[in-house]
């Protein structure tokens, strides 16, 4: 289950605000063993518990997504160069897979009424 647009574009929504709030979890973490009555916060208590991470390696993670994003984007544009703009058909004649089955029905519907509709023959009653 769970393959509709909706709950794709929510997974990815919840992904992104986990990784937005891990540093305010973090911090709450800390402060929950400091009010333990320990006092002393010792990172391999915090480790056992989440994944620490240092801010450098997730900057330099986003900088490195971000160069081969342009890189990839000009591949990207390349594969979409292959596809007719009109039908959005591809050269092996598939629709992309984001395309709904309904839209693909209708564009092929559309494709096969051209040369129909013109040359069709109109009865006199």
């Amino acid at each position: 289950m769970a393959k509709s647009l909706r709950s794709k574009w929510k997974r990815k929504m919840r992904a992104e605000k986990r990784k937005k709030n891990a540093p305010k979890e973090l911090a709450r973490l800390k402060t929950a063993l400091a009010l333990d009555g320990k006092g002393d916060i010792s990172m391999e208590d915090v480790k056992e518990i989440a994944t620490v991470v240092p801010a450098a390696k997730l900057k330099e993670k986003a900088t490195d997504a971000a160069m081969e994003g342009e890189d990839g984007g000009a591949s990207q544009m390349d594969t979409d160069s292959k596809r007719s703009k009109k039908t959005q058909l591809d050269e092996h004649g598939q629709y992309p897979m984001w395309m709904n089955p309904r839209q693909r029905k209708r564009l092929k519907q559309k494709r096969g009424n051209n040369g129909k509709a013109k040359n069709q023959k109109k009865l006199a009653w």
